[in-house]
């Protein structure tokens, strides 16, 4: 069974007055927005190739909700997913030539090639990691804004996870915790209407899943994905929230996904009339109607931009494919040893 889309999806009307953010705000969507996407592409092309192997979720139609967030947060906060995390670490800045590296598995990767298209983490940006267990990343994002709670900082950290992931024990622990020590914590549901193939419609009675917060006391909200100005307002307004010491926001992020759950998902789940009406809503495309309708930027800046993102991707193929793989003692490198643990003993 499907989940109505008429659900799934807030309102996306585009008013043609005065925009409320500026031109350099409205371009930089643009170029993030783009890059995730034409990266995201080309990740897709290099998997079926079999340029690199193990699991990868693309990031296709939900570029506004880390475009919006990135915007709205501070150089310091920390930011969290899941597996679905190529889109993140972009938009906050990492070089797309060091992600492609870890796709292939090249030492030159953001995690030395050991961690894949599910485990990306920049700490230079402050982006704590993709986690490849479901609702995982949930108790450990609490876990950080605890961390900077403890240290006496302004940051918050964000937690993002699909509508699937809601469903883990391990969320409801986590939410009675965060809402009894306050903590700066913001937890978004990227909801795209599907977990892996089931439907939200499946999965719950409740198909708000604001309401998830609600038993909690915590301020929640259903926010429309695909528009990085809404996705930047409600961040910005719980950001806030969590910096005044006044605990968590729940956002119920509506956005849906392009392409599959997975490389190798057939999506016969849903139908194509369903995705046709969501890829009418393109956040890109809304984006660059901004920009065209405010003469901001003349075609050929456009183009050069497009031109400079074309770019980016294919350096960063190069890049990748020109990167060494691990030596074998990288296998011993980054492992956690205690050496007075008392059941550790020296070879």
């Amino acid at each position: 069974m499907a989940v109505k889309t008429k659900q799934a999806k807030a309102s996306s009307s585009k008013a043609k007055s005065k925009p409320k953010f500026s031109k350099e705000t409205y371009v930089k969507w643009y170029k993030d927005m783009l890059l995730i996407r034409k990266f995201e592409e080309k990740t897709g092309q290099l998997y079926i190739q079999q340029k690199f192997g193990g699991f990868c979720h693309l990031y296709i139609g939900q570029e506004a909700i880390v475009a919006g967030t990135a915007s709205a947060c501070k150089k310091d906060d920390k930011h969290m997913t899941a597996y679905r995390d190529h889109g993140h670490p972009i938009a906050l800045g990492t070089d797309p030539r060091v992600l492609m590296a870890e796709l292939y598995g090249r030492i030159t990767g953001c995690s030395k090639g050991k961690g894949g298209s599910m485990h990306f983490f920049d700490k230079e940006k402050n982006f704590m990691g993709g986690h490849g267990i479901v609702g995982a990343q949930i108790a450990m994002g609490a876990g950080v804004a605890f961390a900077e709670q403890y240290n006496g900082t302004s940051n918050v950290a964000f937690v993002s996870m699909g509508d699937g992931a809601v469903r883990q024990g391990a969320l409801h622990e986590t939410f009675n915790m965060a809402m009894m020590w306050k903590l700066p914590v913001v937890f978004i549901i990227e909801n795209n209407n599907y977990a892996m193939g089931t439907s939200v419609e499946r999965t719950t009675n409740v198909t708000d899943l604001s309401k998830i917060g609600l038993s909690y006391e915590m301020p929640s909200k259903i926010v429309n994905g695909m528009l990085p100005e809404s996705v930047h307002d409600a961040i910005e307004e719980a950001a806030s929230r969590a910096r005044k010491g006044n605990g968590p926001t729940l956002l119920d992020i509506r956005t849906y996904r392009y392409k599959g759950h997975s490389m190798s998902d057939p999506q016969k789940y849903r139908s194509k009339e369903e995705v046709t009406e969501w890829i009418e809503q393109d956040p890109i495309l809304h984006v660059l109607n901004v920009i065209k309708d405010n003469k901001w930027l003349k075609d050929s800046e456009i183009t050069e931009i497009n031109e400079w993102v074309k770019n980016e991707v294919k350096e960063s193929v190069e890049f990748a494919e020109n990167s060494p793989y691990p030596e074998a003692k990288e296998l011993y490198e980054d492992v956690y040893t205690q050496k007075d643990y008392p059941y550790i003993k020296e070879n």
